[in-house]
């Protein structure tokens, strides 16, 4: 089962902001994805990746989680699912034995899906792989390595999506980095059917969340905890929340750090009696978080997890100063 421990939402003005950093500031859940076994074969034909933003934008949010892919044995039956769970629509891109479907909502691009085959015997588990805003992917991937991350896929280029890298941080959670050549998706509360939160489950909060602010400058901010054993923090750029770090309990010993993306849903309990029917699976069932509304951690019928998430209106995501 998913673990997931602590993720919250409580208002970013309650929050303890901690000092800045200087300068720039497997039995794995994952199996490391299909994906990075995968990923490299998987997008290594000469595809054509869409833009993430369309028309362009000027902005730029270095840190900001601005798209994530989804690697699958089944996107036909991915796409059905999340289709009939969130409403998405596809566009698809081929290249020789590749397809590429990216998913929109109201015409907003929200995700991109790849096929990828199993080897006969192989039995990892498909995923969705955050891309983080950053201004040089060559740059953070020099500070990535340099603080103690591998690269797994090396830098790259996809002209109308940008230059992007894959890596695994320091205790082995995967992230993507991503410098989008059609700009970074605005900073406006996200639709219910879009990606909203990016919680990184992992051993050692304070070691993850010095990384993560040394390679994006992160503010870090603690967060309340009624369990002495966890640590749970906020990551902000730009005085605007983009990402939880959460403890990941020690009863869990074959679990390996690893994020959780969440989408915001208008109710948790009836999205996660929807995902079963769909034939998917709940992880986590859903349950109120500390700042009300109710979060949940599902998984497709590939076994992909993700996180289901409620967020008013009223709840900004901007940092009190």
């Amino acid at each position: 089962m998913l673990a997931m421990q602590g993720f919250d939402h409580v208002k970013i003005g309650t929050w303890q902001r901690r000092g800045s950093h200087p300068g720039l500031m497997r039995s794995c859940l994952f199996a490391v994805l299909l994906g990075l076994g995968g990923m490299s074969s998987a997008i290594a034909a000469p595809i054509q990746l869409p833009p993430i933003v369309s028309p362009a934008s000027q902005e730029h949010h270095v840190g900001k989680a601005i798209f994530v892919e989804l690697i699958t044995p089944d996107i036909n039956s991915a796409k059905q699912f999340y289709s009939a769970l969130f409403g998405w629509t596809y566009t698809d891109t081929n290249a020789g034995d590749t397809t590429y479907s990216q998913a929109s909502l109201d015409g907003r691009a929200v995700a991109g899906i790849i096929q990828h085959t199993l080897p006969a015997g192989e039995n990892k588990q498909p995923a969705w792989l955050s891309f983080f805003s950053v201004s040089d992917v060559d740059v953070a991937k020099k500070t990535a390595l340099a603080h103690g991350a591998k690269v797994l896929r090396d830098v790259h280029d996809h002209p109308a999506r940008g230059r992007e890298a894959v890596f695994a941080d320091p205790q082995g959670a995967v992230f993507a980095a991503l410098a989008s050549s059609s700009g970074d998706p605005a900073d406006m509360l996200a639709e219910p059917g879009e990606w909203i939160w990016s919680s990184l489950i992992t051993r050692d909060v304070d070691a993850g969340a010095t990384f993560y602010q040394t390679l994006f400058d992160y503010e870090v901010f603690d967060l309340p905890s009624d369990d002495s054993k966890a640590t749970h923090v906020l990551l902000a750029t730009d005085n605007y929340a983009r990402a939880s770090a959460n403890t990941l309990p020690t009863d869990k010993p074959n679990v390996h750090p690893h994020s959780v993306n969440f989408v915001r849903v208008e109710d948790a309990a009836k999205t996660a009696e929807k995902v079963v029917s769909l034939g998917g699976t709940v992880l986590v069932e859903p349950h109120p978080d500390r700042h009300g509304g109710s979060v949940a951690v599902v998984a497709d019928p590939q076994g992909a997890p993700f996180g289901l998430l409620e967020w008013t209106q009223s709840d900004s995501k901007e940092v009190a100063q």
